[in-house]
C-alpha cells in the first residue's frame, strides 16, 4: 500500500468504527468531517491508480474500498451499477 492508501484506509477505518460507535450508544456524531476527509485523500490519489478503487470511492462504497485496499477482493460483492 502506498502512504496515501495507508491514509485512505485509515481514514475508512475510522468512519466504520464510529458509525459502528454511533450505533451502540445512540449519540450522535457530525460524519460530514470524517467523509470530507476520505474524499480529500481519494483526491490526492495519482493518476493510474486502480479504477475499481476510485469506482468505489465515487459511488461511496466505503465498505468495498476497505476490502479492496486491504487485499480481499474475492470478498466484494457485485453493487447494483454491475461493478
Amino acid at each position: 500500500m502506498t502512504r496515501l492508501e495507508e491514509q485512505l484506509h485509515a481514514a475508512l477505518i475510522h468512519l466504520d468504527h464510529t458509525v459502528k460507535h454511533m450505533a451502540a450508544t445512540g449519540q450522535p456524531v457530525d460524519l460530514l468531517p470524517l467523509f470530507a476527509r476520505i474524499d480529500e485523500i481519494g483526491a490526492q490519489l495519482p493518476p493510474g491508480t486502480d479504477p475499481q478503487l476510485l469506482h468505489f470511492l465515487q459511488r461511496k462504497s466505503f465498505e468495498k474500498a476497505t476490502l479492496w485496499l486491504e487485499g480481499r477482493k474475492a470478498e466484494i460483492t457485485r453493487g447494483i451499477c454491475g461493478n
